[in-house]
């Protein structure tokens, strides 16, 4: 699989206000082709149930976002789970780390507005922020 896998973050602000993107990270996101994972939608909807988070109706949330970024969804598998093991406890949030492994295993580049994210930068794992 090649293309752009968007982080829960970058997801949430190209859709509600895409002008605040940096210009590298709003050009990779309007080319794609984009990756949703499963794991936003699941942050997306436990941060909705406690409050921190306004999306309306999170059910819908998903099936809208993937629609206006023109994204592919990606499944949670095993394998993304196993490869959370290989890496080094850099980030603590278990989201964040999902999502580096999810692109590090199907080769796609994560696009963050995460600053802590690119310190897993690597020849198995790229990434734009």
């Amino acid at each position: 699989m090649n293309g752009y896998l968007l982080d829960t973050n970058t997801a949430l602000i190209a859709l509600t206000d895409p002008d605040r993107l940096p210009a590298e990270i709003k050009a990779a996101v309007l080319s794609g082709p984009n990756v949703l994972s499963v794991v936003s939608y699941w942050e997306v909807l436990l941060k909705s149930m406690k409050g921190s988070l306004q999306v309306g109706d999170p059910r819908l949330w998903w099936h809208d976002t993937l629609e206006q970024l023109a994204a592919t969804p990606l499944a949670l598998r095993p394998d993304h789970v196993a490869e959370v093991y290989e890496l080094p406890p850099i980030h603590k949030d278990p989201f964040d780390r999902v999502l580096i492994a999810q692109a590090s295993v199907e080769d796609l580049t994560l696009i963050t507005l995460d600053g802590e994210i690119p310190l897993y930068a690597s020849t198995r794992f790229r990434v734009i922020s």
